[in-house]
């Protein structure tokens, strides 16, 4: 399974309402350490993908989500478990840590 793209318009359904963790990528594309964790976040989605949902989220396109969750610097991963924040990274993150934040998040 691959990403899910997060909007406005999916996120209640996709992050809130969800029977399972999301992690939450929060990037832009003008962002060269998003880039880099880009193929991280893709090899982690089909490493959990029966277990977890694995979502990004431009921050450009979705500022009021992104203020919400008090995004202030990208790339930020943070895992959501029954509508709530489980854990959160900022910057660049290995596979297996954010693996294991899905893991204790019960994924």
């Amino acid at each position: 399974m691959s990403t899910v793209k997060l909007s406005s318009n999916n996120f209640d359904n996709v992050v809130i309402k969800a029977n399972k963790p999301v992690l939450i990528d929060f990037w832009a594309s003008w962002c060269g350490p998003c880039r880099m964790q880009s193929p991280v976040v893709e090899e982690v989605s089909s490493e959990v993908s029966n277990s977890a949902v694995v979502a990004k989220l431009n921050v450009d396109e979705e500022p009021e989500i992104a203020a919400k969750f008090s995004v202030m610097s990208i790339p930020t991963l943070i895992v959501v478990k029954d509508g709530k924040v489980a854990s959160q990274r900022i910057g660049v993150t290995p596979k297996e840590t954010l693996v294991s934040m899905l893991r204790s998040a019960g994924a």
